[in-house]
């Protein structure tokens, strides 16, 4: 528990199975080595890996994220399900396999706003929030999540209300968390796809809040 207002859960474990650093691991090192030589040849486009890293890390991997949360807005069965056990929850709508295994649902209230950060390296839900975004692996994220929550919350544009307690979960090698936000007004009604087009990748982290449905008319 660090010293200061809003809680922060952290697990004793962490150290197994991380890189303690941003240095590219020699599987990385060989790709980038690759991916230099091609690109030098002519044999390959960046801006193509660029647009192909973009569909995975904002599109394809969140949507997976999205369908659970919409699936938990519309669903009590289902929500209470991945409260007790989110990795059978998750894994029953297909969304399994490697960075995802253990998992655990954390539910925003109109009390709590949960926050999501690996403060050793980048452990983070791929099956169901697709690549980890830049930002969420550099070390000013890693640290000021844990010292500074709010202040890191306002620098994505998300200011809570001052009796809304923030609380931030350190991911580990063995335990992955995935942010169920708040469903949004005005949503009586609407089918889970029009739920899921609510739900940001960031909304999942704790970055973000649900979008309402006017921010998509």
């Amino acid at each position: 528990m660090h010293d200061h207002d809003d809680d922060h859960a952290h697990a004793d474990e962490h150290a197994h199975g991380h890189d303690h650093d941003n240095h590219y691991s020699d599987m990385q090192a060989r790709v980038k080595a690759l991916e230099t030589l091609l690109t030098e040849k002519g044999l390959i486009d960046p801006a193509a890996i660029d647009a192909i890293v973009d569909t995975y890390e904002t599109k394809v991997g969140p949507r997976n994220g999205a369908h659970v949360v919409a699936r938990a807005w519309s669903d009590a069965d289902f929500a209470d399900w991945l409260k007790r056990d989110a990795t059978a929850a998750i894994s029953s709508l297909g969304y399994t396999g490697r960075q995802g295994e253990h998992m655990r649902a954390v539910f925003n209230t109109a009390e709590t706003h949960n926050l999501v950060v690996c403060t050793l390296c980048s452990c983070y839900p791929w099956s169901v929030l697709g690549l980890p975004p830049v930002w969420y692996k550099a070390p000013a994220y890693r640290s000021r999540a844990v010292i500074d929550p709010r202040g890191v919350l306002a620098e994505f544009g998300l200011t809570l209300p001052e009796n809304q307690k923030v609380r931030v979960w350190d991911s580990t090698a063995e335990l992955r968390y995935l942010v169920i936000p708040e469903r949004p007004e005005g949503t009586e009604g609407m089918d889970e796809q029009s739920l899921a087009d609510l739900v940001s990748r960031d909304a999942m982290i704790g970055t973000a809040i649900a979008r309402s449905p006017e921010a998509l008319a």
